[in-house]
């Protein structure tokens, strides 16, 4: 088994990164830091520059994460996968035979993340496994 996490580097996501070290450290299991890089929009010159871009950015904050991982002594991989973030974590879960998905939030409220399509939103309702949102520290 596996903890999943779905990393892009936001205060979110580092709290979450935080937690998913803790959880996969006790049960000693790998952690699968997951980066899904689908660029919006449907085709053309602009598409292919922007996928680019969320790949960059995507395999630096991977390596950030997994630099942390690597200094709490747990095991890691990862995956840059071009889908959106939810269905990304969703089949990179089933690959890895993921115990638990474990995302970030950043405080938006419950009506504006059912409108607009949250990450952790969406996972809560299409996951088949346990989903951790993980709230980001306040500064």
């Amino acid at each position: 088994m596996s903890v999943v996490l779905g990393y892009d580097e936001s205060p979110g996501a580092r709290s979450a990164l935080r937690v998913a070290i803790e959880v996969a450290a006790a049960y000693g299991e790998p952690l699968v830091i997951v980066y899904g890089a689908a660029a919006p929009g449907v085709t053309g010159e602009e598409y292919g520059a922007h996928h680019d871009a969320v790949r960059e950015a995507g395999t630096t904050v991977l390596g950030h994460a997994v630099r942390v991982a690597d200094e709490a002594g747990v095991p890691s991989t990862v995956e840059l996968v071009d889908q959106r973030p939810a269905q990304a974590l969703i089949d990179a879960a089933a690959r890895h035979d993921g115990r638990v998905i474990v995302v970030g939030t950043w405080g938006e409220s419950p009506v504006r993340g059912a409108l607009l399509g949250s990450t952790p939103h969406k996972l809560l309702h299409l996951s088949n496994i346990p989903v951790l949102c993980v709230p980001a520290e306040e500064s």
